[in-house]
């Protein structure tokens, strides 16, 4: 193992690709700490040293941002942006058949659909970061949190229109910028560059979470956590490997003078193959009764609406069995939702058909489709039970330890670090096969 490490550094080509991806991981987390325009930056950290907090409202978005997003800084929306847009072209292909044609194109159609995906990615920067200037300018930022500067997050001049104006643009210029930087990772560095910065922000909130837990319990609390969560580190590694293998069988044809075809391959079903998608889907959506009630709320003498008060009551925090069971029931069935999106049982059947592939002992077409989609359905059932399990570790660790809701060993955190990793050690290895016929992996 460290014979294949030090032969990463013995490569040059390789070893540029690494320090080039490491100089703009560590460009971007400059940027998280470099305020916006007219943003009190003692204030803030203020606001943050007395344990303010956002709520459930604003902590995934702090999340995937690397705690910029409090910060209210230039990098303050993070790559969030950019996902949703993703997401949303993405799902765009089942409404709009033009982008499903651009699809199946090839380089060129999926050119189209990256530069239709950066567009929406600043548009939704701007109406963000409008909102996000909003909420700040109002003192509703960090909630309820008691401390004085808390509403007094922008400085004279944040409050005209020009002032406005430029913080809008330096956030949405910031998501430009970090697209920008991870398309230059793809292009010159290892591994997927958003993905990368994604796994950055997440890794970068680790010491505050743990420093949290001991602060809040002992030390021999956080380290019966941090044994609890190589244990759960474990067990995702291995199911996000695991995976049905559907053979395929492909016949025998003459061209000319050759012979094609007569191999056998398989389809490989993941357990999970919705990744971190539903649980994205799902903290969105039970964030919008939450959104609804904190624009509900009564003024001074007046009644707090019943409606508003059970929002508050139970969707609000992650602690109450209601909140728990609808997260857990909304990941499942965005699961099934995304899977079928994703994966076309037909589209695959036909594909095997016109190159003469076929399932040993089922017959090629309509049967193979609806093979496919049997195996595919009982195949999601364990992988959104998985996600559901996971992605509740953060709110049971929030009761019993009084984690913040995104505790790193668990949730989308603990999936994105997984799969980032993995894909990057095996970009990483095959790059190292290619050069000494011996990779990093054994």
């Amino acid at each position: 193992m460290f014979r294949a490490v030090a032969r990463i550094f013995r490569t040059p080509d390789l070893r540029r690709k690494i320090a080039f991806t490491l100089g703009i991981i560590a460009l971007f987390r400059l940027g998280s700490f470099v305020p916006a325009p007219f943003v009190d930056f003692g204030n803030v950290q203020l606001c943050l040293a007395g344990n303010a907090n956002a709520g459930g409202l604003y902590d995934l978005v702090n999340l995937f941002s690397g705690g910029a997003l409090l910060q209210l800084s230039i990098f303050a929306l993070g790559i969030m942006p950019y996902i949703t847009a993703s997401i949303i072209v993405q799902l765009l292909r089942v409404v709009i058949p033009h982008f499903d044609t651009l699809y199946k194109e090839g380089q060129a159609g999926q050119a189209k659909l990256t530069q239709y995906t950066r567009y929406l990615t600043i548009a939704l920067g701007v109406l963000q970061s409008t909102t996000l200037i909003t909420v700040a300018r109002s003192g509703a930022l960090f909630g309820t949190s008691g401390v004085a500067e808390c509403s007094q997050l922008i400085v004279e001049g944040g409050d005209t229109w020009y002032g406005i104006l430029l913080m809008v643009v330096t956030m949405t210029a910031g998501t430009g910028v970090i697209m920008w930087m991870g398309e230059l990772i793809t292009e010159r560095g290892v591994g997927n560059g958003m993905s990368l910065l994604i796994f950055t922000s997440i890794t970068a909130t680790f010491p505050n979470a743990l420093g949290q837990i001991a602060a809040q319990h002992s030390i021999e609390t956080l380290l019966m956590v941090i044994v609890i969560g190589i244990g759960i580190v474990f067990a995702v590694v291995f199911v996000e490997q695991s995976q049905r293998r559907v053979p395929v069988q492909y016949a025998k044809r003459m061209v000319g003078r050759r012979t094609y075809g007569g191999n056998s391959t398989y389809i490989p079903i993941k357990v999970n193959m919705a990744g971190v998608i539903p649980i994205i889907f799902a903290s969105s959506l039970l964030y919008l009764p939450a959104l609804i009630a904190q624009f509900n709320q009564p003024r001074q003498g007046e009644t707090m609406q019943p409606w508003v008060q059970w929002i508050s009551t139970y969707l609000t925090r992650g602690d109450h069995p209601i909140y728990m069971v609808l997260y857990f029931l909304l990941i499942i069935g965005f699961t099934y939702f995304y899977v079928a999106i994703t994966f076309n049982p037909d589209e695959v059947a036909d594909n095997m058909k016109k190159y003469g592939g076929f399932i040993p002992g089922i017959r090629a077409g309509r049967p193979t489709a609806e093979y496919l989609d049997y195996v595919l359905t009982r195949v999601t059932l364990p992988g959104s039970l998985y996600l559901g399990i996971i992605s509740l570790i953060p709110l049971i660790a929030l009761v019993l330890v009084g984690a913040n809701q995104n505790f790193p060993f668990g949730g989308a955190s603990l999936l994105i670090m997984v799969g980032v990793g993995l894909e990057t050690v095996k970009q990483i290895d095959s790059q190292l096969q290619q050069r000494h016929y011996e990779g990093l992996l054994r």
